[in-house]
């Protein structure tokens, strides 16, 4: 494939060729998890797959497939934990999995995750591919797939079916693809709430196509020109001198246009910013209406579970809690050194002027996941949909040779898979 073309343009079956690699090698590190949690939890009497099916939030999840919304729990304290808190798209799934096959609800939602971890991969390379190239994708993977608590993605829980839903809308907003962005923008925003990130994502990259078409039109006298959500054209062969060496194209742009990729209308572009906020607002109008109270009432059932945006206050609290004796002080030495090792790569990937979608779209997602008032414990899981902040990783994993990459990732796989056992034998996601 030259830099001249683009991924989007061939069929499907050579699209799933190229990312063969990085799919086979994501379904390798999950297999790997699964295998290492199998035999941890035997050894303690445990069935792992209670474990990423019927347990914490997976629960809440197959009881709204079965029974729908409505069930909430009243704590001793006062707070009421509502299922109005979990957004549809997941139940729906599990719910339409169960009536077209003999799968339980807690069957159909591991299927479900199943495919769209191996969904999220692919778009998740997908992305990257047209960013920085083939090696590159393949690391990005990779290196989501080993994430400390990747073990996740194969839970019944929402974070691979919303990755998967982001990175495609990514996807298409990188390759011009409106329509398709807003469609999947929306069932992101029926997933989590997290899915704001990606309707911010679809909204600022059409607002500065529009804008550079209008300057465009200044400068060339109106003469139309492909449209594209990149950040800036660069220079075919610095692209491909990156891409010779393996290193992160950050002279590369996320996509270069041909004569057969025309530019998308007006009309395409507004309609992909109308339809991204659809699922969200839906949700949320829903749940005002159910509750009584308007387009506060989905604030209210999160305020039952104690969850808000308070800037970081809470958090920072806890962290500087940590601080009281020896032990927990190395937890919240981690924790600052994670948040900083987290705002770092996202300074990177500004640095290497990652395509502004992505950095839009991480922006918020760090943002929402750090500064909620609550859940502490969750905020890994909730920070694995922002795989953007990975690829200046992924471009560090794809300038090794391919055999110091390969032990690299194999050395993390299994540090991965086995701290992923420790932690749902133990305290798990909330």
């Amino acid at each position: 494939m030259t830099d001249l073309e683009t991924p989007v343009a061939a069929p499907h079956a050579p699209a799933l060729r190229r990312a063969a690699p990085a799919l086979l090698g994501y379904a390798a590190v999950r297999a790997l998890g699964l295998a290492v949690l199998a035999g941890w939890s035997a050894a303690r009497g445990k069935s792992a797959y209670t474990l990423l099916t019927a347990r914490w939030d997976s629960l809440w999840y197959t009881r709204v497939a079965e029974l729908g919304y409505g069930y909430q729990v009243r704590l001793p304290n006062g707070d009421v934990h509502s299922n109005l808190a979990f957004f549809p798209l997941l139940p729906w799934l599990e719910r339409l999995l169960h009536a077209l096959a003999p799968l339980s609800y807690a069957d159909a939602g591991f299927t479900v995750s199943l495919l769209a971890s191996l969904a999220a991969a692919w778009g998740i390379f997908a992305v990257t591919d047209v960013v920085y190239g083939r090696r590159v994708g393949v690391c990005a993977v990779l290196v989501w797939a080993v994430l400390p608590v990747g073990i996740v993605q194969s839970m019944a829980y929402s974070e691979s079916l919303f990755t998967a839903l982001a990175a495609w809308s990514l996807y298409a907003v990188l390759t011009g693809r409106w329509v398709a962005a807003g469609v999947l923008a929306a069932l992101a925003g029926l997933t989590r709430p997290v899915g704001l990130a990606v309707v911010a994502a679809v909204w600022a990259a059409a607002v500065v196509s529009f804008v550079r078409d209008r300057g465009r039109g200044a400068r060339d006298g109106g003469t139309a020109q492909p449209d594209g959500a990149h950040v800036a054209e660069r220079a075919p062969d610095a692209a491909g001198r990156a891409r010779a060496t393996g290193a992160p194209q950050a002279a590369r742009a996320p996509h270069v246009t041909t004569p057969a990729a025309p530019a998308a209308p007006a009309w395409r572009r507004v309609l992909g910013m109308l339809l991204a906020p659809v699922g969200a607002a839906a949700y949320v109008l829903w749940v005002g209406h159910r509750t009584g109270r308007g387009p506060l009432g989905y604030l209210d059932v999160q305020a039952g579970w104690r969850n808000g945006f308070d800037g970081g206050y809470a958090f920072a609290r806890f962290t500087a809690d940590k601080f009281t004796s020896f032990p927990s002080a190395l937890a919240g030495a981690g924790l600052i050194l994670g948040v900083g090792l987290l705002l770092w790569l996202y300074v990177t990937g500004v640095r290497q002027r990652q395509p502004l979608p992505l950095l839009v779209y991480t922006g918020v997602v760090l943002a929402l996941a750090l500064c909620a008032s609550s859940y502490f414990g969750s905020k890994p899981r909730l920070l694995m949909p922002a795989f953007p902040v990975l690829l200046p990783l992924a471009g560090a994993l794809a300038r090794l040779r391919t055999g110091r990459s390969a032990l690299v990732t194999a050395g993390v796989a299994v540090a991965s898979a086995v701290y992923g056992a420790f932690w749902l034998n133990g305290s798990g996601p909330p």
